[in-house]
């Protein structure tokens, strides 16, 4: 497993964030929102980006272009998210970039089956896509999204049926929407593709952000499993306690702790 993290968490800047990766003893970075607040990839500077990553030889694990988040019933937008592709998957070659990441639409309180099979209709499309160019579209979790938990995720990526159509998952999204994390990392065993890495504690019905390994879900657990199963892909932490530059220190420490003591253990 190769310890990673999403750098706008923390800063959009990304020599800053350079910096960080290295101080912080991690792999590489994923990437989201590099320069302005308004810099989304793949429309930031790219010649300056790779420019930055090959310098530093920090692998980029993934990027986070904003793909299919609208309603799934907004036929037009999806199509247009479509017609993106080839401009995202042609930075991802560029950039020597194996996945990006998206959320699964907004989530729809009503038909929600019919929902899930278009869903599925257009990330089958997306994945045919990804496969010719021989990357991953990654598929996340998310409380706001049409697949909140694991087991939600896990139907959906059923139902798309591809290769190139995995997942994203993201424990601390599933457990602040209901679920036990243990139940949704069972149900997408064999589907991960990339694990987003947060944590926190749910205190009076509210989500307050912890450091990595101090909060409510079992991270021992889940990195054991993930192991066991052999899961060798980018484990992409997520920083929003405060102050989130000694945050992110403390919880890249205790990741990199975790994955070297897990993997010792055999």
């Amino acid at each position: 497993m190769i310890p990673v993290w999403l750098t706008d968490t923390v800063t959009p800047d990304l020599g800053r964030a350079l910096h960080y990766t290295q101080l912080w003893g991690l792999q590489g970075v994923e990437l989201r929102t590099v320069g302005g607040p308004d810099d989304r990839v793949p429309d930031v500077n790219e010649p300056q980006i790779r420019q930055q990553l090959e310098v530093s030889e920090f692998l980029l694990s993934s990027v986070a272009p904003a793909l299919f988040g609208g309603p799934v019933h907004d036929r037009m937008m999806w199509l247009n998210d479509l017609a993106r592709l080839p401009e995202i998957l042609s930075f991802c070659q560029r950039m020597r970039c194996p996945r990006f990441v998206i959320d699964p639409f907004a989530a729809t309180p009503n038909d929600a089956d019919t929902a899930l099979d278009t869903a599925a209709d257009a990330l089958r499309q997306a994945g045919e896509k990804a496969a010719a160019k021989n990357v991953i579209v990654g598929v996340k979790n998310d409380p706001s999204s049409l697949c909140p938990t694991g087991q939600d995720l896990a139907l959906l990526l059923a139902l798309v049926d591809h290769a190139n159509v995995q997942a994203v998952w993201d424990p601390a999204a599933a457990l602040r929407a209901g679920e036990d994390p243990r139940a949704g990392l069972d149900a997408l065993v064999g589907r991960i593709t990339m694990v987003r890495c947060s944590d926190g504690r749910i205190e009076q019905g509210q989500w307050n952000d912890t450091i990595f390994g101090e909060g409510d879900i079992d991270w021992t657990a889940q990195i054991e499993q993930l192991h066991a199963n052999g899961f060798q892909g980018p484990i992409s932490l997520e920083v929003y306690a405060e102050p989130r530059p000694k945050a992110g220190l403390r919880s890249a420490t205790a990741l990199i702790r975790l994955l070297g003591r897990v993997q010792r253990a055999g």
